[in-house]
């Protein structure tokens, strides 16, 4: 059976590139109105972000540091997960009735962290008197824009291997139009994928296919 180990978060910010409304963070925030933010970390190799039933972000931790690194700030944990060309940026704040208690919360998930990959950390710095660490800092978004690659363009028919490289974004490609057709109806995607994520054994089998997919490179 697969187990998993939970923190509460006090907010949840996720990079949006492009952003028109403003500031490019989304900030999810803990409050009464609304149901509690927390991470799992479930054994298959998967983070999960959650407020109550509802799935924020899902983060593959098996996925190889050059894909993904994690940095632990005081009471924050930042994420930068690169995949296909494009670098997703996250940053979770944790809960606690201290600012000591938050850190050691953080901490505890960092631990459980390095079960999978290697989290580097910062020695954290006292705030001033009634100063919050509530605010998530500009500038880690100057980060996204070094780390952009741009894909390769191919055209044609691909081998399995090459399919299997793109899929696994080693190295990143824009697929010829023949292999982007979407047979599903607009709207059909995200219940699907809502439900998946809500099963405990879908991030086993996510695992196994992606131990699949590593093989058939291999052949």
């Amino acid at each position: 059976m697969t187990t998993s180990q939970s923190w509460t978060l006090a907010r949840y910010g996720r990079f949006v590139p492009g952003s028109t409304e403003g500031s490019p963070w989304k900030v999810f925030e803990a409050n009464r109105d609304k149901p509690d933010i927390f991470i799992t970390i479930v054994e298959s190799g998967y983070l999960l972000v959650l407020q109550g039933q509802e799935s924020l972000d899902t983060i593959p931790l098996l996925c190889g540091s050059e894909f993904l690194k994690v940095h632990q700030k005081s009471d924050n944990l930042m994420f930068r997960f690169s995949q296909k060309g494009e670098s997703r940026m996250m940053r979770m704040q944790f809960d606690g009735s201290s600012r000591e208690k938050a850190i050691k919360e953080c901490s505890s998930a960092a631990k459980k962290l390095m079960e999978y990959m290697s989290v580097t950390t910062q020695e954290d710095a006292p705030l001033p008197p009634n100063q919050s660490p509530a605010e998530f800092s500009a500038p880690v978004t100057q980060t996204l824009q070094a780390v952009r690659v741009e894909p390769e363009v191919v055209q044609g028919s691909l081998s399995i291997k090459r399919l299997t490289q793109h899929i696994l974004a080693q190295p990143a490609v824009i697929l010829p139009q023949v292999y982007r057709h979407d047979s599903l109806v607009q709207g059909d995607l995200e219940p699907i994928l809502r439900l998946c994520l809500l099963d405990p054994s879908f991030y086993t089998f996510v695992e196994k296919v992606e131990g699949e997919l590593k093989k058939l490179l291999q052949e």
